[in-house]
Order: structure tokens, then C-alpha cells, then sequence
């Protein structure tokens, strides 16, 4: 009679701890990850095949995330692919899907066909930006990586500041927290075609109160893959 009781009390065990992972998974907050990807020169096709395999793999695991898929399409970077998530805690940064089972999957469908070249983690700044920290579900993104002179973080988030009001789109900003060489930060603006980045060209400038504050700008235009995403919100 004892093995039916413990089974029974496991069973109810998982039954209370599950729903309390999944809200850590899910619980929102102002954190993101956003990785590269370089796939294999002759290999797009293949590689694409085997992420789309990995994102089942997330679908069967039951992940909470949501996660973002993009391909470069201007760029120096360009046919790189940019996978991302936003909206975290700290807490659930620690409740991502099963690691080893992420890794070997990975090992198995993607890494064969892509060379994973960096992960970072950044934290939303609302306080200069137009948006929920999650970007919309838009055909096209901008994406603009900022790097700054040494302490000079503070000067060039003031500068920001004095522009915020004046956004007329979406335009989320983010702070490299770890993944590469800091300060640096990086601004989304997804819109809904080219012609609609372009005809934004004016909010793109960085305020010239911050020309003394940085020492490199690069300005890429990305491209949403619906299907090798996973989880996207209704676009809106």
C-alpha cells in the first residue's frame, strides 16, 4: 500500500509546483535576451528545417516564452538570424526550459548549421523609450546598436530623456547588462514596411547633445520570421 501512497503524493506535488513554474516562466518584467546566429554559408535552407525542428522542441516541453525570430536584411551582419525574448523577471531568467534537453536539442538540429556567435542580456529602459518593452508584431525592425565612450552611460540616457516625449512610434531601448563590451545599447523600432522605417528616417538620429558620448553606431534592418518564431503575440 505504501508505493500507490507515494505516487499519489507525488503526483500531487507536481500538480501544485507546476502552475507556480509556469508563472515564473511567464511573470513579466523588464529583462530580454537577444542571440545571433550565423548560418553556414549553403546551409540557410537546412538551417532553417532544423530551428523549426528545436521550436517544437520548445512547443513540447510546454516553454512559457514567447521568442522572436528575425533574419538580417541590411546590414553588415546580413542573413544572420536574431532570436530573441523580452519581458522577464530575474526570477524567470532562472525557469527556462530544461538545459540539458535545450543544449542537446540544439546540438542535434541546429548547430550542425549555424554558428552561434552571441548572447546577451539587457534590461528596457522606458524611461527614453515609446513602447511596452515588448516589441509589436511588425514586418520589419530596426534595430540600432550604440556604444558608448567609457562612463558615459548616465550622460546619454539624460540626453534621451530630453527626446522621449517627442517619439511619435515605437522605439524601445535597452541596456547591455552581460554578453560583450559595455556600455552598450541597442534600439528596436519595428514598423511595417521599409517605406515606414525610411519615411521615420528623422527620429533615428541620436540627439547631438550625445554625439560627444558615443564611439560607434551601426543601423541594421531586420525581417520578422513568423515561422521560425514561437509564441508571438496577435499582431496589432
Amino acid at each position: 500500500m505504501r508505493q500507490p501512497r507515494r505516487s499519489r503524493a507525488l503526483a500531487s506535488l507536481l500538480a501544485a509546483l507546476l502552475p507556480a513554474l509556469a508563472f515564473a516562466q511567464s511573470e513579466p518584467g523588464p529583462y530580454a535576451r537577444m542571440a545571433f546566429l550565423r548560418p553556414h554559408d549553403g546551409d540557410t535552407v537546412d538551417f532553417e528545417a532544423g530551428y523549426i525542428r528545436h521550436l517544437e522542441h520548445h512547443r513540447q516541453a510546454k516553454d512559457a516564452w514567447t521568442w522572436y525570430g528575425w533574419s538580417i536584411w541590411a546590414g553588415e551582419r546580413q542573413r544572420w538570424f536574431v532570436y530573441a525574448t523580452f519581458g522577464h523577471s530575474a526570477a524567470s531568467l532562472d525557469q527556462p526550459v530544461p538545459p540539458a534537453e535545450d543544449e542537446r536539442d540544439n546540438v542535434a538540429n541546429v548547430t550542425p548549421h549555424a554558428e552561434f556567435t552571441g548572447n546577451g542580456l539587457y534590461l528596457y529602459l522606458p524611461a527614453i523609450s515609446r513602447g511596452t518593452g515588448t516589441p509589436q508584431q511588425a514586418s520589419r525592425l530596426e534595430l540600432t546598436t550604440v556604444e558608448l565612450k567609457p562612463g558615459a552611460e548616465s550622460a546619454f540616457e539624460a540626453a534621451l530623456r530630453g527626446g522621449q516625449s517627442a517619439l511619435t512610434g515605437e522605439a524601445l531601448w535597452y541596456r547591455m547588462l552581460a554578453g560583450g563590451c559595455v556600455p552598450r545599447y541597442v534600439r528596436l523600432r519595428p514598423r511595417a514596411s521599409l517605406s515606414a522605417i525610411l519615411d521615420g528616417a528623422g527620429e533615428q538620429a541620436l540627439p547631438e547633445s550625445a554625439d560627444g558620448l558615443v564611439s560607434r553606431v551601426s543601423v541594421e534592418i531586420l525581417t520578422l520570421r513568423p515561422t521560425l518564431s514561437y509564441g508571438l503575440p496577435p499582431a496589432r
